[in-house]
């Protein structure tokens, strides 16, 4: 039998051998089998570790599954919960898997309390929670009528869809966005709409059964078991399920010790052995959360990269790439650019060329586009043989700031077309891209996305915003990356991670400075058409726009 697992109040250990990898995909969902016609044996199979038969199946209330907060304010910084992880390489893959942690314990433990104050003491920008109690499976009729007379066992392994638990996390763990389940505990059953979640630096999954499977375990690079008296739970549960469902006392109690005590005996608490650290009191002992805290730390710190640092040497003295289009350097757009990138030139004038030079880079980017012969009748009775766009519709798409300024002119050429947004921002320390905000449409997979961006640099943010829509299943083909003035370095880098994307831009500058502004450059062209100040040693890659 295995050693216990340390507790926070002795000495803990907090190492964790390398969890194994296995490829992403999800499984079938298999089909629904009450809980109650199953043997102890089958339903324990997956169990880690194995436990005895003798006990008949139980069942208790579940526990509301509240939505994740897109982001937590603390008094040092802004913590994301919906967002991306800014560890992407110069080939735009993702250099690390983030690290995840299991929190496991007994219903009402105070697991989601533990979650979020490790959230707030990590203190790093990219954080996704996932519960557990969205993933509860689909029952059928016959289930729902047992549910509705609680009669039901929702404390048992069987009873959550761990092949989608499994799925789920390992896309997360790779930086691939998912697609989490929203369950509603008043009907028992899931709602149609989903809630779209993305890759972090740090998960954390947590919920009654988070080691009750052996390949999700082995997803898990740090399990902790939150350990709480049997009372303070009886006492949290009676509490939550009569404000919140509205039930009466002898029916929690009843459940209580009908289905989810025994439950906890049965299939929780054999757990605990195959924690990392144990957590006594909960949310009540600082200490190790402090110690899981410092152990997450020294993980990270390994996985850290600079993403402009490896753009900048990459891809030097090699020829631009084929998917590069530079629209034509006539006088007039000669002109223009002289007037743009002049320092003294006023704002109205800057807007008012660059508008001119947006409308022109628009109409060189639709000539990429699919046609297709159509006829038409002219106001004469006559047949007219010209072109009609072949695909079925167009979607532009922004990096705020500085890309929604490009809006005005898509849409002057573009009938019906659909607009969204990508933020992302700079981190002024660490020079990585980061996803604050996503509005996209709906079901843009067949969609030519213009992906528009004013000026483009090392091409770390144009590559996120290119990895979200190819989340959104957009064909890597089918992305045309528009921009006024790019660097060489960008369009390389733009190029190499994502050989399929046209990129398409009015100038080619050579170099950037060590700073990452594009030399000889226009300045930051936000600052510039919106009239703030200038973000000091910011690089041309605009900050997002509030106002």
């Amino acid at each position: 039998m295995a050693a216990p697992p340390a507790r926070a109040d002795a000495a803990p250990s907090l190492t964790s051998p390398p969890a194994a990898r296995d490829p992403p995909g999800r499984q079938a969902e298999k089909s629904e089998t009450s809980c109650e016609d199953r043997s102890n044996a089958e339903s324990l199979d997956r169990l880690l570790p194995p436990v005895g038969a003798g006990r008949s199946p139980r069942k208790r209330t579940t526990s509301q599954c509240k939505s994740e907060p897109p982001l937590l304010r603390t008094s040092k910084r802004t913590i994301y919960t919906a967002g991306r992880p800014p560890w992407y390489n110069e080939h735009g893959a993702q250099s690390k898997e983030a690290f995840a942690i299991g929190l496991g314990g007994g219903s009402a433990s105070g697991k989601t309390t533990v979650a979020r104050m490790i959230i707030e003491a990590l203190d790093v920008p990219w954080v996704v929670l996932l519960s557990m109690d969205s993933f509860y499976k689909v029952l059928t009729e016959q289930q729902q009528e047992q549910a509705t007379h609680n009669n039901f066992n929702f404390d048992h392994p069987d009873a959550f869809d761990f092949d989608l638990i499994i799925s789920t996390l390992k896309k997360l763990k790779q930086g691939k966005s998912v697609k989490v389940p929203i369950y509603d505990f008043t009907t028992h059953s899931r709602k149609k709409d989903w809630k779209t979640l993305y890759g972090a630096n740090v998960i954390i999954f947590e919920g009654i059964m988070a080691f009750a499977d052996k390949t999700l375990l082995e997803l898990l690079d740090m399990k902790i078991f939150v350990d709480t008296d049997s009372d303070i739970r009886l006492v949290r549960r009676l509490r939550r399920d009569i404000s919140e469902r509205g039930r009466d006392i002898e029916g929690v109690i009843k459940q209580y010790n009908k289905f989810v005590k025994p439950a906890f005996d049965q299939y929780i608490q054999p757990t605990m052995r195959l924690a990392d650290i144990v957590v006594p009191r909960g949310s009540g002992n600082t200490v190790a959360i402090d110690l899981i805290v410092q152990h997450v730390h020294s993980q990270l710190e390994e996985r850290e990269l600079s993403v402009r640092a490896a753009l900048a040497s990459a891809h030097q003295c090699h020829p631009l790439p084929q998917t590069l289009s530079v629209l034509k350097s006539t006088p007039q757009v000669r002109g223009m650019h002289t007037i743009i990138r002049d320092k003294e030139t006023s704002r109205d004038e800057f807007i008012f060329y660059s508008k001119r030079l947006m409308r022109l880079l628009i109409e060189h980017a639709l000539s990429f586009l699919p046609f297709q012969d159509c006829v038409v009748q002219t106001p004469q009775g006559q047949d007219y043989t010209g072109k009609c766009y072949a695909g079925k519709q167009i979607t532009g798409v922004s990096i705020l700031r500085a890309g929604e300024t490009m809006e005005p002119a898509l849409r002057a050429v573009c009938k019906d077309v659909r607009i969204g947004t990508i933020l992302i921002q700079t981190n002024q320390l660490t020079g990585e891209p980061e996803l604050h905000y996503l509005r996209l449409p709906k079901d843009i997979s067949d969609d030519h996305v213009i992906l528009m961006d004013c000026t483009v640099s090392t091409g770390a943010a144009a590559m996120m915003a290119v990895r979200v829509l190819l989340d959104h299943d957009v064909p890597e083909d089918k992305i045309f990356l528009l921009s006024l003035l790019m660097a060489e370095m960008g369009v390389h880098s733009v190029a190499y991670a994502f050989p399929r994307v046209r990129i398409i831009t009015t100038a080619v500058d050579k170099r950037v400075n060590d700073l990452f502004r594009i030399i000889p450059g226009i300045g930051n062209f936000g600052d510039r058409y919106f009239g703030t100040d200038a973000v000091p040693d910011g690089s041309d890659e605009e900050e997002p726009y509030t106002g």
